[in-house]
This record gives C-alpha cells, sequence and structure tokens, in this order.
C-alpha cells in the first residue's frame, strides 16, 4: 500500500471536499500558493540532506574497503 493511503484511511470525495474548502477558508486563496512553495522547499532540503548523508556513508564504506591492511605481507 502507499504511505499517503494508510495516512488518510478511507476519505472519500465529500471528506476532501469538506477539508480543502476549510483550507481554502482558513488561509486564504493568496496564501495557499506561497505555502505550497514552502511545503516544496523543505522537502527539496530534506531530500537533498538525507541524500548527502546517504552518500557520506557509502563513500566512508567505500575507503575503509579499499584501504590496504597493515601487516600482511
Amino acid at each position: 500500500m502507499k504511505p499517503m493511503l494508510l495516512l488518510l484511511g478511507n476519505i472519500g470525495g465529500t471528506e476532501l471536499i469538506l477539508i480543502l474548502s476549510v483550507i481554502l477558508i482558513f488561509f486564504g486563496a493568496k496564501r495557499i500558493p506561497e505555502l505550497a512553495r514552502g511545503l516544496g522547499k523543505g522537502i527539496r532540503e530534506f531530500k537533498d540532506a538525507s541524500s548527502g548523508v546517504r552518500r557520506e556513508i557509502e563513500e566512508g564504506i567505500n575507503t575503509r574497503t579499499e584501504e590496504p591492511k597493515e601487516g600482511r605481507p
């Protein structure tokens, strides 16, 4: 199953329209694109940071396996 579907459960069309209309009323039409942009930037930064950590771990593993072992002829 997709993770997003697990989070939302069984949301129908009426519930989705109700949620979107409450968001529209609460934030306003001008604020929603700004919020979406901010959310997108946050997600992008998180992905970049996680890929950077993964790359550093892989580089550490590769350099550790490539180092010659001392004491062996």
